[in-house]
């Protein structure tokens, strides 16, 4: 019997080790939630959820698995990059994984820091250098579609849209 235990903590030594390893690489290509980084390793060890717990406090306790780092750092990075709206920065933090209560933290914080205004500002500006003023309701309602499909909401969409657009709203 006492071989038996020998044998079986060195396998979990073992897969402990390699799980460690798995996540270590896995953090080195990019960062990733607890719960993407779950997925993953019990991907590679179905079944041993004890041990994958084990692993991701580790790593968590090294400093390299942050939940609410990593949706913040996501949140700002993205509204640097690509002005969006709040709606589509949630989807994305959701997607990610990521705990409600970091995405809301994430959100309040990025928006925070960026006025929302300025961010639909820069994509309509974007989407005029690229297609020009709007002059028809069909132009219009592509740049309403496009600023909504980037998260924005419709009240604000509409009040830009306005100003931006060369038609007169009572004709046509």
């Amino acid at each position: 019997m006492r071989r038996k235990e020998i044998i079986s903590t060195a396998v979990s030594t073992s897969l402990y080790q390699q799980l460690l390893d798995k996540a270590f690489r896995l953090l080195a290509r990019r960062a990733r939630s607890a719960a993407e980084l779950r997925a993953k390793l019990l991907e590679k060890a179905p079944g041993e959820e004890a041990l994958v717990e084990r692993v991701l406090a580790r790593v968590r306790e090294l400093g390299y698995l942050n939940d609410e780092q990593l949706a913040s750092d996501y949140a700002t990075a993205r509204l640097r990059l690509k002005p969006m709206g709040r709606r589509r920065l949630r989807e994305e933090l959701r997607r990610r994984l990521l705990p409600e209560d970091a995405i809301e933290s994430a959100l309040d914080q990025a928006y925070g820091q960026t006025d929302e205004d300025s961010l639909i500002a820069r994509a309509v500006g974007k989407w005029v250098r690229m297609r020009g003023t709007p002059r028809t309701r069909a132009d219009v309602k592509r740049l309403f579609d496009h600023l909504a499909r980037l998260g924005f909401d419709s009240e604000r969409i509409r009040r830009v849209v306005r100003e931006v657009s060369r038609i007169r709203w009572d004709e046509e």
